[in-house]
Protein backbone atom coordinates (compact mmCIF):
# COMPACT_ATOMS: atom_id res chain seq x y z
CA UNK A 1 0.00 0.00 0.00
CA UNK A 2 1.37 3.39 -0.96
CA UNK A 3 0.95 6.75 0.69
CA UNK A 4 -2.56 8.15 0.50
CA UNK A 5 -1.60 11.74 -0.22
CA UNK A 6 -3.14 13.29 -3.30
CA UNK A 7 -1.04 15.07 -5.94
CA UNK A 8 -1.43 18.83 -5.64
CA UNK A 9 -1.62 19.59 -9.35
CA UNK A 10 -3.24 18.12 -12.42
CA UNK A 11 -1.39 15.10 -13.80
CA UNK A 12 0.93 16.11 -16.66
CA UNK A 13 -0.34 15.10 -20.06
CA UNK A 14 3.01 14.22 -21.66
CA UNK A 15 3.19 10.46 -22.23
CA UNK A 16 6.82 9.84 -21.24
CA UNK A 17 7.57 10.56 -17.56
CA UNK A 18 11.39 10.54 -17.92
CA UNK A 19 13.36 11.24 -21.09
CA UNK A 20 17.16 11.56 -21.10
CA UNK A 21 18.92 12.51 -24.34
CA UNK A 22 22.69 12.57 -24.87
CA UNK A 23 23.41 13.56 -21.28
CA UNK A 24 27.02 14.07 -20.21
CA UNK A 25 28.25 15.42 -16.91
CA UNK A 26 31.76 16.05 -15.67
CA UNK A 27 33.37 17.42 -12.50
CA UNK A 28 36.74 19.20 -12.67
CA UNK A 29 37.67 17.40 -15.85
CA UNK A 30 36.48 13.96 -14.66
CA UNK A 31 33.67 12.51 -16.77
CA UNK A 32 30.95 11.12 -14.49
CA UNK A 33 28.30 10.49 -17.17
CA UNK A 34 28.98 10.20 -20.89
CA UNK A 35 26.38 10.53 -23.68
CA UNK A 36 23.54 8.65 -21.97
CA UNK A 37 20.14 8.31 -23.62
CA UNK A 38 17.05 6.45 -22.36
CA UNK A 39 13.32 6.78 -21.67
CA UNK A 40 11.56 5.49 -18.58
CA UNK A 41 7.83 4.93 -18.38
CA UNK A 42 5.45 3.78 -15.65
CA UNK A 43 6.41 0.75 -13.57
CA UNK A 44 9.61 -0.19 -11.78
CA UNK A 45 12.97 0.31 -13.49
CA UNK A 46 16.19 -0.76 -11.79
CA UNK A 47 19.42 1.13 -12.44
CA UNK A 48 22.30 -1.29 -11.90
CA UNK A 49 25.99 -0.52 -11.73
CA UNK A 50 29.02 -0.78 -9.46
CA UNK A 51 29.78 1.98 -7.00
CA UNK A 52 31.23 4.95 -8.86
CA UNK A 53 29.56 4.00 -12.15
CA UNK A 54 27.63 7.29 -12.37
CA UNK A 55 24.22 6.15 -11.09
CA UNK A 56 23.85 8.85 -8.44
CA UNK A 57 24.96 11.57 -10.84
CA UNK A 58 22.35 10.41 -13.36
CA UNK A 59 19.61 10.40 -10.73
CA UNK A 60 20.58 13.86 -9.48
CA UNK A 61 20.48 15.10 -13.06
CA UNK A 62 17.03 13.61 -13.62
CA UNK A 63 15.79 15.37 -10.46
CA UNK A 64 17.21 18.70 -11.57
CA UNK A 65 19.61 18.88 -8.61
CA UNK A 66 22.44 19.28 -11.09
CA UNK A 67 22.28 20.25 -14.74
CA UNK A 68 23.82 18.24 -17.57
CA UNK A 69 26.87 19.73 -19.25
CA UNK A 70 25.57 18.30 -22.52
CA UNK A 71 22.22 16.86 -23.49
CA UNK A 72 18.72 17.25 -22.12
CA UNK A 73 16.53 15.85 -19.35
CA UNK A 74 12.76 16.06 -19.53
CA UNK A 75 10.12 15.09 -16.99
CA UNK A 76 6.74 14.87 -18.68
CA UNK A 77 8.28 16.93 -21.48
CA UNK A 78 9.52 19.70 -19.16
CA UNK A 79 13.02 20.72 -18.11
CA UNK A 80 13.29 20.32 -14.31
CA UNK A 81 15.97 23.02 -14.15
CA UNK A 82 13.93 25.61 -16.03
CA UNK A 83 10.47 24.55 -14.87
CA UNK A 84 10.84 23.42 -11.25
CA UNK A 85 7.06 23.18 -10.85
CA UNK A 86 7.29 19.73 -12.45
CA UNK A 87 9.26 18.59 -9.39
CA UNK A 88 5.98 18.60 -7.47
CA UNK A 89 5.46 15.26 -9.18
CA UNK A 90 8.82 13.86 -8.03
CA UNK A 91 9.72 12.05 -4.82
CA UNK A 92 13.44 11.59 -4.12
CA UNK A 93 15.11 9.14 -1.76
CA UNK A 94 18.76 10.28 -1.72
CA UNK A 95 21.64 7.95 -1.01
CA UNK A 96 22.93 10.38 1.62
CA UNK A 97 21.30 10.53 5.04
CA UNK A 98 19.10 13.46 3.99
CA UNK A 99 17.21 13.80 7.30
CA UNK A 100 17.23 16.42 10.06
CA UNK A 101 18.56 14.31 12.95
CA UNK A 102 17.00 16.29 15.81
CA UNK A 103 13.47 16.12 14.37
CA UNK A 104 10.88 13.43 14.94
CA UNK A 105 10.03 11.31 11.90
CA UNK A 106 6.50 12.77 11.86
CA UNK A 107 7.77 16.35 11.89
CA UNK A 108 10.36 15.66 9.19
CA UNK A 109 7.89 14.01 6.82
CA UNK A 110 5.23 16.63 7.58
CA UNK A 111 7.71 19.38 6.67
CA UNK A 112 8.08 17.77 3.24
CA UNK A 113 4.29 17.67 2.91
CA UNK A 114 3.99 21.36 3.79
CA UNK A 115 6.75 22.36 1.38
CA UNK A 116 4.95 20.47 -1.38
CA UNK A 117 1.66 22.20 -0.53
CA UNK A 118 -0.19 18.99 0.33
CA UNK A 119 -3.80 19.78 1.28
CA UNK A 120 -3.86 17.83 4.58
CA UNK A 121 -0.22 17.44 5.66
CA UNK A 122 -1.03 15.61 8.91
CA UNK A 123 -3.10 12.91 7.20
CA UNK A 124 -0.61 12.60 4.36
CA UNK A 125 2.26 12.23 6.82
CA UNK A 126 0.53 9.49 8.76
CA UNK A 127 -0.29 7.62 5.57
CA UNK A 128 3.26 7.91 4.23
CA UNK A 129 4.81 6.67 7.50
CA UNK A 130 2.32 3.84 7.71
CA UNK A 131 3.19 2.73 4.16
CA UNK A 132 6.79 2.12 5.26
CA UNK A 133 5.74 0.57 8.60
CA UNK A 134 6.85 3.47 10.80
CA UNK A 135 4.93 4.72 13.85
CA UNK A 136 3.81 8.34 13.29
CA UNK A 137 3.46 8.80 17.07
CA UNK A 138 7.03 7.77 17.89
CA UNK A 139 8.46 10.56 20.06
CA UNK A 140 12.13 9.73 19.39
CA UNK A 141 14.26 11.95 17.19
CA UNK A 142 15.51 10.55 13.90
CA UNK A 143 19.11 10.49 15.16
CA UNK A 144 18.12 7.68 17.55
CA UNK A 145 16.88 5.49 14.70
CA UNK A 146 18.78 2.64 13.10
CA UNK A 147 20.08 2.99 9.55
CA UNK A 148 17.16 0.95 8.22
CA UNK A 149 14.61 3.09 10.05
CA UNK A 150 16.15 6.28 8.67
CA UNK A 151 15.98 4.79 5.17
CA UNK A 152 12.26 4.22 5.62
CA UNK A 153 11.75 7.76 6.89
CA UNK A 154 13.47 9.08 3.75
CA UNK A 155 11.13 6.98 1.63
CA UNK A 156 8.10 8.26 3.55
CA UNK A 157 9.03 11.89 2.84
CA UNK A 158 9.45 11.00 -0.84
CA UNK A 159 5.92 9.56 -0.95
CA UNK A 160 4.09 12.16 1.13
CA UNK A 161 3.09 14.33 -1.85
CA UNK A 162 1.73 11.43 -3.92
CA UNK A 163 4.41 11.75 -6.63
CA UNK A 164 4.10 10.36 -10.14
CA UNK A 165 7.88 9.75 -10.30
CA UNK A 166 9.75 8.13 -7.40
CA UNK A 167 13.55 8.08 -7.57
CA UNK A 168 15.33 6.00 -4.92
CA UNK A 169 19.13 5.85 -4.76
CA UNK A 170 20.29 2.63 -3.03
CA UNK A 171 17.17 2.64 -0.80
CA UNK A 172 17.69 -0.85 0.66
CA UNK A 173 21.07 -0.15 2.26
CA UNK A 174 20.94 -0.86 5.99
CA UNK A 175 17.61 -2.70 5.92
CA UNK A 176 17.13 -6.15 7.42
CA UNK A 177 15.85 -8.96 5.14
CA UNK A 178 12.20 -8.55 6.15
CA UNK A 179 12.30 -4.79 5.58
CA UNK A 180 13.92 -5.33 2.18
CA UNK A 181 11.12 -7.64 1.11
CA UNK A 182 8.52 -5.17 2.39
CA UNK A 183 10.00 -2.22 0.52
CA UNK A 184 10.47 -4.20 -2.70
CA UNK A 185 6.77 -5.09 -2.48
CA UNK A 186 5.97 -1.40 -1.90
CA UNK A 187 7.95 -0.36 -4.98
CA UNK A 188 6.08 -2.93 -7.06
CA UNK A 189 2.79 -1.64 -5.66
CA UNK A 190 3.70 1.90 -6.64
CA UNK A 191 4.62 0.74 -10.14
CA UNK A 192 1.35 -1.18 -10.45
CA UNK A 193 -0.48 2.07 -9.65
CA UNK A 194 1.03 3.56 -12.81
CA UNK A 195 3.78 5.54 -11.15
CA UNK A 196 7.31 5.68 -12.54
CA UNK A 197 9.70 4.13 -10.01
CA UNK A 198 13.47 4.27 -10.56
CA UNK A 199 15.54 2.34 -8.04
CA UNK A 200 19.34 2.18 -8.15
CA UNK A 201 21.38 -0.65 -6.69
CA UNK A 202 24.74 -2.37 -7.02
CA UNK A 203 23.42 -5.65 -5.54
CA UNK A 204 22.36 -8.12 -8.21
CA UNK A 205 19.80 -10.16 -6.31
CA UNK A 206 18.00 -6.94 -5.31
CA UNK A 207 17.77 -5.83 -8.92
CA UNK A 208 16.36 -9.19 -10.01
CA UNK A 209 13.56 -8.79 -7.47
CA UNK A 210 12.76 -5.26 -8.63
CA UNK A 211 11.76 -6.59 -12.05
CA UNK A 212 13.00 -7.29 -15.54
CA UNK A 213 13.43 -3.68 -16.72
CA UNK A 214 17.08 -2.83 -16.11
CA UNK A 215 19.42 0.03 -17.03
CA UNK A 216 23.04 -1.13 -16.70
CA UNK A 217 25.46 1.74 -16.06
CA UNK A 218 29.22 1.23 -16.24
CA UNK A 219 31.96 3.86 -16.23
CA UNK A 220 29.43 6.62 -16.81
CA UNK A 221 27.90 5.01 -19.87
CA UNK A 222 24.70 3.12 -20.49
CA UNK A 223 25.98 -0.40 -21.16
CA UNK A 224 22.56 -1.98 -21.83
CA UNK A 225 18.86 -1.57 -21.14
CA UNK A 226 15.75 -3.73 -21.17
CA UNK A 227 14.94 -7.20 -19.91
CA UNK A 228 18.24 -8.76 -18.86
CA UNK A 229 17.33 -12.08 -20.52
CA UNK A 230 16.72 -10.27 -23.80
CA UNK A 231 20.05 -8.47 -23.33
CA UNK A 232 21.74 -11.85 -22.95
CA UNK A 233 20.12 -13.16 -26.14
CA UNK A 234 21.52 -10.20 -28.09
CA UNK A 235 25.10 -10.98 -27.05
CA UNK A 236 26.04 -12.88 -30.19
CA UNK A 237 29.75 -12.69 -29.34
CA UNK A 238 29.23 -14.53 -26.04
CA UNK A 239 28.71 -18.31 -26.32
CA UNK A 240 25.80 -19.59 -24.22
CA UNK A 241 26.78 -21.94 -21.41
CA UNK A 242 24.47 -24.94 -21.10
CA UNK A 243 24.35 -27.86 -18.70
CA UNK A 244 23.08 -31.23 -19.89
CA UNK A 245 22.22 -34.02 -17.47
CA UNK A 246 22.07 -37.51 -18.95
CA UNK A 247 22.70 -41.15 -18.11
CA UNK A 248 25.46 -41.31 -20.77
CA UNK A 249 27.51 -38.12 -20.35
CA UNK A 250 30.77 -39.33 -21.96
CA UNK A 251 29.07 -40.68 -25.09
CA UNK A 252 26.90 -37.59 -25.48
CA UNK A 253 29.92 -35.30 -25.01
CA UNK A 254 31.76 -37.16 -27.78
CA UNK A 255 28.76 -36.82 -30.08
CA UNK A 256 28.58 -33.05 -29.44
CA UNK A 257 32.26 -32.62 -30.21
CA UNK A 258 31.80 -34.50 -33.45
CA UNK A 259 28.78 -32.39 -34.44
CA UNK A 260 30.78 -29.11 -34.30
CA UNK A 261 27.77 -27.37 -32.79
CA UNK A 262 29.55 -26.97 -29.46
CA UNK A 263 32.60 -24.75 -28.96
CA UNK A 264 33.65 -26.64 -25.85
CA UNK A 265 32.36 -29.68 -23.99
CA UNK A 266 33.27 -30.83 -20.47
CA UNK A 267 32.09 -33.83 -18.50
CA UNK A 268 31.47 -32.30 -15.07
CA UNK A 269 29.97 -35.24 -13.17
CA UNK A 270 28.69 -38.78 -13.37
CA UNK A 271 25.50 -37.56 -15.03
CA UNK A 272 26.32 -34.11 -16.39
CA UNK A 273 28.20 -32.21 -19.07
CA UNK A 274 28.63 -28.49 -19.70
CA UNK A 275 29.03 -26.94 -23.12
CA UNK A 276 29.32 -23.58 -24.86
CA UNK A 277 27.24 -22.91 -27.98
CA UNK A 278 26.39 -19.96 -30.20
CA UNK A 279 23.16 -21.20 -31.79
CA UNK A 280 20.96 -22.38 -28.92
CA UNK A 281 18.07 -23.44 -31.16
CA UNK A 282 20.28 -25.62 -33.33
CA UNK A 283 21.95 -27.05 -30.22
CA UNK A 284 18.63 -28.22 -28.76
CA UNK A 285 17.80 -30.03 -32.01
CA UNK A 286 21.25 -31.57 -32.18
CA UNK A 287 21.29 -32.76 -28.55
CA UNK A 288 17.87 -34.36 -28.89
CA UNK A 289 18.91 -36.20 -32.07
CA UNK A 290 22.22 -37.31 -30.56
CA UNK A 291 20.51 -38.62 -27.43
CA UNK A 292 18.05 -40.62 -29.52
CA UNK A 293 20.86 -42.12 -31.63
CA UNK A 294 22.77 -43.13 -28.49
CA UNK A 295 19.67 -44.35 -26.65
CA UNK A 296 20.59 -41.85 -23.92
CA UNK A 297 18.10 -40.28 -21.54
CA UNK A 298 18.07 -36.49 -21.32
CA UNK A 299 17.24 -35.47 -17.75
CA UNK A 300 17.90 -31.73 -18.10
CA UNK A 301 19.04 -29.15 -20.66
CA UNK A 302 19.45 -25.87 -18.78
CA UNK A 303 21.22 -22.54 -19.44
CA UNK A 304 23.88 -21.53 -16.92
CA UNK A 305 24.34 -17.89 -17.89
CA UNK A 306 20.96 -16.27 -18.54
CA UNK A 307 20.74 -14.80 -15.03
CA UNK A 308 21.36 -11.14 -14.24
CA UNK A 309 24.72 -11.84 -12.59
CA UNK A 310 26.12 -13.42 -15.76
CA UNK A 311 24.74 -10.65 -17.96
CA UNK A 312 26.28 -8.04 -15.68
CA UNK A 313 29.68 -9.76 -15.72
CA UNK A 314 29.60 -9.91 -19.52
CA UNK A 315 28.75 -6.20 -19.75
CA UNK A 316 31.13 -4.71 -17.21
CA UNK A 317 33.49 -7.49 -16.17
CA UNK A 318 32.23 -7.58 -12.59
CA UNK A 319 33.77 -10.34 -10.47
CA UNK A 320 32.24 -12.42 -7.75
CA UNK A 321 28.77 -13.82 -6.99
CA UNK A 322 25.77 -12.00 -5.58
CA UNK A 323 26.79 -8.38 -5.90
CA UNK A 324 29.36 -5.83 -6.95
CA UNK A 325 30.97 -4.16 -3.98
Amino acid sequence: MSAAAEPIMTEPTESMPVSVRGVSKWFKGVVAVSDVTFDIGPGVTAMLGPNGAGKSTLLRTICGLTGPDLGTVRLFGRDPRKDPSVLRHVGLVPQQEGTFPHMRAFDFVRLAAVLHGVHDPDAATRAALASVEMDPDDRRSVERYSKGMRQRVKLAQALVNGPSIIIADEPLNGLDPRQRVRLIDLFHSLGDEGRTVIVSSHVLDEVERFGSRVLVVAQGRLAAEGDFRAIRDLMDDRPHQIRVRTDRPAALAAALIGSEIAEGVRVTGPDSIETEVIDVGRFRTTIARAAADLDATLVEVAPLDDDLESVFRYLVGAPGPGGVR
